[in-house]
């Protein structure tokens, strides 16, 4: 079987619930992972809406995740596990989605890799070009699931 990312909280392609938005809860949705490559030593996540108006936005990076983690819970929070960068919102963690009004539906992507290090040594609060950067030479495998969001 392939690398696979799942979630529970919404189909893939389907509509993301208002809970795991700006106008909800804005947590995050949980998250599986399986089928890695055997020589995986971490992990590394990108969630991002490459249908904002000034480019793709990043709502959520985290990395260092160990290679023994397969899940993260619904509401995950930085600082437990792993390494989180800083989303475009300038924060830390997860910030969920939140597409102008009147904008149509945004694509969210969430995208897990597995890599050949245990650590990309970067610093907590990088960017997305930091971490891209970072990641590269590094993935053995990735995966994604995408989510729909529209603010009316």
């Amino acid at each position: 079987m392939p690398f696979r990312l799942i979630t529970s909280a919404f189909e893939e392609g389907g509509s993301i619930p208002k809970l795991y938005t700006c106008e909800g809860a804005d947590v995050s949705p949980s998250l599986e992972w399986s089928d890695e490559p055997r020589d995986t030593k971490s992990y590394a996540l990108i969630a991002d809406d490459p249908d904002a108006p000034a480019g793709a936005w990043n709502h959520w990076l985290l990395w260092d995740i160990p290679a023994s983690v397969h899940a993260l819970a619904q509401g995950f929070k930085p600082g437990k596990l792993a390494v989180s960068g800083a989303n475009d919102f300038g924060k830390p963690g997860y910030g969920g989605p939140c597409p102008p009004r009147g904008h149509g539906p945004h694509r969210y992507f969430f995208k897990i890799y597995a890599l050949d290090v245990e650590s990309l040594n970067l610093r907590g609060g990088a960017r997305r070009a930091d971490l891209d950067r970072a990641l590269r030479g590094h993935i053995l495998a990735q995966s994604q699931y995408m989510g729909r969001y529209e603010r009316k």
